[in-house]
């Protein structure tokens, strides 16, 4: 097995003190609460679960604000850095407890600094499972990024605002492929902000979801894919502007 085919010892260890230093955060944060009974706390797995969750926090984010925040969005990144499911539910929680303006700030924060981990720990040793997980999607995923290297920017807004490649291999695929650690920041803090509102303003109204489903409507499907159509115009203009610039050259010179 080749060196990029495995992990090197110092690599988990690096692994494991990123899970120490979050898992350090909560201890702290746990024991600056009161005594109480938090058998509640868990990761919400449906709506049912993520309501009861809801219920006991309301209690407490007034008076322990700070210990809430801090608690959220080390939760938040934690999930985002090690690819575990289920931020859909954390967003949700962030517009329930604290309304629309301040769970997009709050969702949009922990999304980004979550990827953001991600993106910088993938530089260090994701190779091998990307390459194990998704060799076709980073092939495609490579060649799109080099044809759009002077667009790029908009490029990765567009597959933020949009479905068209899952935002785990987003975070992880890209410092492989190169994009430029301040391309994805920007791209990332930008196009999670309309998803975020969304599913942020379903959490403030959480007691009428009945499934994740409800989530998107055709209303708000459609304006994320007018968002991502308009961050990605730049793209394809600057591409038929290349192309017509080549072929006036090839014309004049064989004109001449």
């Amino acid at each position: 097995m080749g060196r990029e085919d495995r992990f090197p010892v110092w690599e988990a260890s690096l692994l494991a003190g990123v899970a120490a230093a979050f898992a350090t955060g909560l201890v702290g944060v746990y024991l600056s609460m009161p005594h109480s009974d938090y058998s509640f706390l868990k990761l919400p797995r449906n709506l049912q679960e993520l309501q009861i969750l809801t219920d006991h926090l309301e209690d407490y984010t007034s008076d322990y604000t700070v210990q809430v925040l801090v608690g959220y969005c080390a939760v938040y990144i934690f999930m985002q850095t090690f690819m575990i499911p289920g931020t859909i539910f954390m967003s949700l929680l962030a517009g329930a407890l604290f309304g629309q303006i301040g769970g997009v700030a709050l969702v949009v924060f922990a999304a980004t600094a979550g990827a953001s981990s991600c993106y910088l720990l993938s530089k260090l040793i994701g190779k091998p499972l990307v390459f194990l997980l998704w060799p076709d999607k980073l092939g495609f995923f490579q060649k799109q990024v080099a044809k759009r290297r002077e667009k790029l920017l908009n490029y990765m807004l567009f597959l933020r605002v949009t479905p068209t490649l899952p935002n785990t291999f987003i975070n992880l695929a890209s410092p492989i492929v190169d994009v430029p650690y301040h391309i994805f920041f920007l791209a990332t803090f930008i196009g999670l902000i309309p998803a975020a509102y969304v599913t942020v303003r379903a959490g403030i109204a959480l007691g009428d979801l009945s499934s994740l489903s409800d989530l998107y409507d055709t209303q708000s499907i459609a304006l994320l894919f007018l968002i991502g159509v308009v961050s990605v115009t730049p793209t394809l203009l600057g591409k038929n502007e290349m192309q017509h610039g080549t072929s006036s050259s090839e014309v004049a010179a064989s004109g001449s």
